[in-house]
C-alpha cells in the first residue's frame, strides 16, 4: 500500500481567471503523527500521559507558517466536474507509474500551473515518492517556480516518512541554488525529522549546522532539539544544551521546562525534573496545567502520591482547573499503590465537577478494579462506558474482565462484558467466546456453552484473519465432550474443523469426535478422523478405537470393523479377548471364514488366547470349504503358541462329512507331527478313504500310521486289499499285506514274551 498525505489547505494568492475551488485544510505536521510516533505535547484531553504543550510564541514552523501564509480559493471553472484538480491529479499517480505518458497526461490536464494548485498536489499524494517526483518535475519542466511554501510542504512530507537524505539536500544545496535564505523553520523540521526517526545524532548536526549557515538560533529550535534528546532519554545531553542555550542569552520558555521536565521523569531523574520545576518558578515562569499534569505523572511513576496530592492541591488553589488528565492520573497513582478506594472517590469528584471520564480514564480503571476484586464497580464502569459509547484505549481490558467477572463466579455479568463490547463495536474474537464457554461448562449450564458454540459457527468468528486471540483448550474440549455425548457429534465436529483450521491438534478433541460419531451409528465419519489423526501423528486412544468397531459391528459391517481393528493394532492398541471374538464372531456369522481366520492369526500372534471354541468352528469351517493350506497354517501357528487342538473332533467331523481329502490332509499333518490322535480317529478317515472309493489315499495313510507305529483295530483292511487289486494295484496290495502279516506276527512275539516273563 502507498502512503497517503492528509488534507489540503488554501493558500492565498491573487485569484486567476480560471479559478477552482479548494476545501480547507489541516495542518500536515501537527495533526497527523509519525508512526510509532508518543508524541510529547498531547492533547490534554485525549491523553493520560502529560507532556509538555507547545508555546505559541515557539511553535514550529509547520504551524506558524501554515497560519501565517492564507490562500485564497480559485473560484469553480464553468463546465467542469465537481472533483478538483488537484484530487484528480493525485489519483493519476496513485494509480500510474511515474513515466513520461503520465506527465504529458497531467499537463494536458493543466494548461497553466500555479503555487496553489502544486501545493495541494504535494499535499494530497497519497506516496511521499510520487509528491517528490512531481515537485522535481514541475520544475525541471519549466511549469513553475517553486517558492518558500512548496519547498516547505515536501520538506515536511519527506521528513515524515523519513526520507530524511532528500530532504536534507533540498534544504542545504537546491534551496541555497536557487537564491532562497535558510532560516530558522526550515532547520527546525529536519532536526524534528531526524529526531522521530531516531536518529538523534542528524539532529545534533542540524543544530550545529545552523550556527555554520549563520541561521539564527532561538528558544524555537532549541526545544526542537529537547524533544528529541529527552525523547531518547539523553538527559544528560539536554542539559548539557540548556546551559549553551542560557549561555547564548536565549531564555527558557514554560514550553522548554515542560519539555524538559517531562524527559527527566521519562528517564526517571526525579531530583533533576523537581530541581528543574522549581529553577522555573524562580525565573518567574508560572506552571501551567501541563506542567502540574507532569509533575503529577511523574511523581505517580515513582509511587509517592504524597507529593502528587500536594501539587493536585496546589493547582486547585492556584485557580488552575484539573483536566481529564489530572485527574485520571492521580486515579492511576492511587491505585499503583493500592489505594483503590481514594481512586474511586476521586473519580466521583471528577464527575461531580463536570468532568466526564474518556478512554483513557476508563483503560486505567477497569484493570485495576479487577486486580483489586472490585467487580461490582468494573461491572458499573463498564455500563457507563456503553451508555457513552467511549471504547477503551486497550481492547485486552475485555479480556481480563471476562476472566475476572467468571473467576468471581459472576456469569451473567461476563455475558454482559461481551454484549458491551459487540454494543462499542469492539471486535469479538474466538478467545473471548472461549472464555464464557469455558466457564459455563465448569458450572455445568451446557446449554450456554453450546449457544455460544453456536455463535462462533455461524459467524466463522474462528477463521476470521485478523484474530490474534485464540480458543483455549480448556474451552474447546469440555464442550465437544459433551455435544459428543449428547447426539450432537455434528456440531462438534464443525467447530472442531474450524479450530483445526487455525492449527489446533488436540488428541483429546479427536478421540472424543470418533467417540462421538461411534456411539451415534456414523462409523464412517468416525473413521475419517482416524485417517486425518494418523496422517498427521496424533496418538489415537484404544477406547475410541473399541466404540468404532463396536459401531461397525452394531451397524452389520463386520469388513469394516476387522479393518478397525487391523488399525488398532497397526498403532500399537491390544485389543481385548471379547473385542477379537466380537469381530470374528460377526465375521464368522456373516460368512466371512477367511477374515475371521485372519483376525484369529492376530489374536493369537499378541498372545491372546481365549475363544477357543470359536477358533475350532474357524478351523472346521477352513476344512470344510476347501482351505485346507491355511487351516493347516493355523493349526500350526496355535500349536507353536502353546494352544490346543482337538484333531480327533476335526477328524471326526470331516470322515463323517465327506470331506475325505480335507480329512487325509490333516491326519497326515498330525503324523507328521507326532499329534496325540485317537486310534478310532484313524480308523473314521480309512473308512471314509475306503467308502469313497479312494482306496490309494487310504494304502497311503495307513502305510504312514503303521510306520509310525500306529496300533489300529481297523478291520477292513482286507477290504482294502480287494480293492487294490481289482483296481489292479496289485503291487501296494501285494505290500499292505505282508505289511499287516508282518505287524500280527510282531503283535504275537511281544504277547509270548509278556507271558514267559509273567511265568518267571
Amino acid at each position: 500500500m502507498g502512503y497517503h498525505i492528509a488534507f489540503s489547505k488554501p493558500f492565498q494568492l491573487k485569484p486567476r481567471v480560471c479559478q477552482i475551488s479548494l476545501t480547507p485544510y489541516l495542518h500536515f505536521c501537527t495533526s497527523i503523527p509519525a508512526p510509532g510516533e508518543d508524541p510529547i505535547s498531547p492533547n490534554p484531553e485525549t491523553t493520560a500521559s502529560p507532556g509538555p504543550k507547545p508555546d505559541p510564541k515557539t511553535e514550529t514552523p509547520n504551524v506558524a507558517q501554515e497560519k501565517q501564509y492564507q490562500r485564497i480559493p480559485r473560484a469553480k471553472q464553468q463546465h467542469r466536474s465537481p472533483e478538483k484538480l488537484e484530487d484528480i491529479i493525485c489519483r493519476m499517480m496513485a494509480n500510474r507509474d511515474w513515466t513520461t505518458r503520465l506527465q504529458n497526461s497531467i499537463r494536458a490536464l493543466v494548461p497553466e500551473f500555479d503555487h496553489s494548485l502544486v501545493y495541494n498536489v504535494l499535499h494530497g499524494a497519497r506516496k511521499p515518492d510520487h509528491a517528490l517526483q512531481f515537485f522535481r518535475w514541475v520544475e525541471r519542466a519549466g511549469l513553475i517556480q517553486h517558492d518558500r511554501e512548496t519547498h516547505m510542504k515536501i520538506i515536511q512530507i519527506l521528513g515524515r516518512y523519513s526520507m530524511l537524505n532528500h530532504a536534507r539536500c533540498i534544504v542545504l544545496e537546491d534551496m541555497p541554488k536557487k537564491g532562497f535564505e535558510l532560516d530558522e523553520d526550515m532547520f527546525v523540521l529536519l532536526i524534528d525529522s531526524y529526531g522521530k526517526a531516531g536518529i538523534v545524532q542528524e539532529s545534533v548536526k542540524m543544530f550545529s549546522k545552523m550556527k555554520e549557515l549563520g541561521v539564527e538560533r532561538s528558544v524555537k529550535s532549541y526545544n526542537a532539539l529537547f524533544k528529541v534528546i529527552v525523547r531518547k532519554g539523553r538527559y544528560m545531553m539536554a542539559k548539557r544544551f540548556f546551559n549553551k542555550m542560557l549561555d547564548e542569552g536565549i531564555g527558557p520558555t514554560r514550553h522548554t521546562y515542560n519539555v524538559l521536565i517531562w524527559g527527566f521523569f521519562l528517564s526517571m531523574r526525579l531530583r533533576t525534573a523537581v530541581r528543574f520545576y522549581e529553577d522555573m518558578k524562580v525565573r518567574g515562569i508560572s506552571p501551567d496545567v501541563v506542567t502540574y499534569n507532569t509533575m503529577i505523572n511523574g511523581y505517580y511513576r515513582h509511587k509517592r502520591m504524597e507529593e502528587a496530592e500536594k501539587l493536585f492541591a496546589e493547582m486547585k488553589a492556584k485557580d488552575i482547573a484539573p483536566t481529564v488528565i489530572s485527574y485520571t492520573t492521580m486515579i492511576k497513582g492511587y491505585f499503583a499503590v493500592d489505594r483503590i478506594n481514594d481512586g474511586l472517590r476521586l473519580l466521583e469528584e471528577m464527575k461531580s465537577v463536570g468532568i466526564k471520564p474518556n478512554n483513557v480514564t476508563y483503560t486505567t480503571l477497569l484493570p485495576d478494579l479487577c486486580d483489586a476484586g472490585k467487580m461490582t464497580e468494573a461491572k458499573d464502569i463498564l455500563k457507563e462506558m456503553v451508555r457513552r459509547r467511549i471504547a477503551p484505549k486497550d481492547n485486552s481490558i475485555f479480556l481480563k474482565l471476562l476472566n475476572s467477572q467468571c473467576k468471581a463466579g459472576d456469569l451473567k455479568a461476563a455475558v454482559d462484558v461481551l454484549d458491551g463490547m459487540i454494543k462499542l463495536s469492539i471486535p469479538s474474537e474466538a478467545g473471548h467466546y472461549g472464555v464464557l464457554i469455558e466457564n459455563f461448562c465448569k458450572a455445568e449450564e451446557y446449554d450456554q456453552a453450546v449457544k455460544f458454540v453456536d455463535k462462533l459457527i455461524e459467524n466463522d468468528i474462528i477463521l476470521r484473519p485478523q484474530s490474534t486471540l485464540e480458543m483455549e483448550s480448556g474451552a474447546y474440549n469440555p464442550v465437544i465432550q459433551y455435544l459428543c455425548s449428547h447426539g450432537q457429534t455434528g456440531k462438534a465436529e464443525i467447530l472442531f474443523r474450524q479450530l483445526l483450521k487455525k492449527g489446533v491438534e488436540d488428541p483429546l478433541a479427536f478421540n472424543n469426535l470418533i467417540c462421538g460419531h461411534a456411539k451415534e451409528g456414523t462409523p464412517d465419519s468416525a473413521f475419517e478422523i482416524l485417517k486425518i489423526m494418523g496422517r498427521k501423528g496424533i496418538p489415537r486412544d484404544a477406547d475410541a478405537y473399541r466404540l468404532l468397531i463396536e459401531s461397525y459391528l452394531r451397524k452389520g459391517e463386520p469388513a469394516d470393523a476387522k479393518t478397525a481393528l487391523d488399525s488398532m493394532i497397526e498403532d500399537g492398541h491390544l485389543p481385548d479377548s471379547s473385542v477379537f471374538r466380537s469381530v470374528m464372531e460377526s465375521l464368522y456369522e456373516d460368512g466371512r471364514v477367511q477374515t475371521a481366520s485372519r483376525v484369529m492369526k492376530s489374536m493369537v500372534e499378541k498372545g491372546v488366547k481365549e475363544n477357543m471354541d470359536l477358533v475350532a468352528k474357524i478351523l472346521e469351517a477352513l476344512l470344510m470349504r476347501g482351505h485346507e493350506e491355511e487351516a493347516l497354517g493355523r493349526i500350526d501357528l496355535l500349536m507353536s503358541s502353546q494352544c490346543n487342538v482337538n484333531f480327533d473332533s476335526l477328524l471326526s467331523i470331516l470322515s463323517e462329512k465327506g470331506k475325505t481329502i480335507a480329512a487325509l490332509k490333516l491326519l497326515d499333518f498330525g503324523l507328521q507331527r507326532d499329534c496325540d490322535i485317537d486310534f478310532k480317529s484313524y480308523d473314521k478317515v480309512l473308512d471314509a478313504l475306503l467308502a469313497a472309493g479312494k482306496t490309494l489315499n487310504a494304502y497311503s495313510i495307513l502305510c504312514k500310521i503303521m510306520e509310525k507305529g500306529g496300533v489300529t483295530s481297523w478291520r477292513s483292511y482286507e477290504d482294502l486289499i480287494k480293492s487294490l487289486n481289482q483296481e489292479g494295484n496289485t503291487k501296494q496290495a501285494d505290500i499292505l499285506s505282508r505289511m499287516i502279516k508282518g505287524d500280527d506276527k510282531s503283535h504275537e512275539n511281544k504277547k509270548g514274551k509278556k507271558k514267559a516273563s509273567v511265568a518267571a
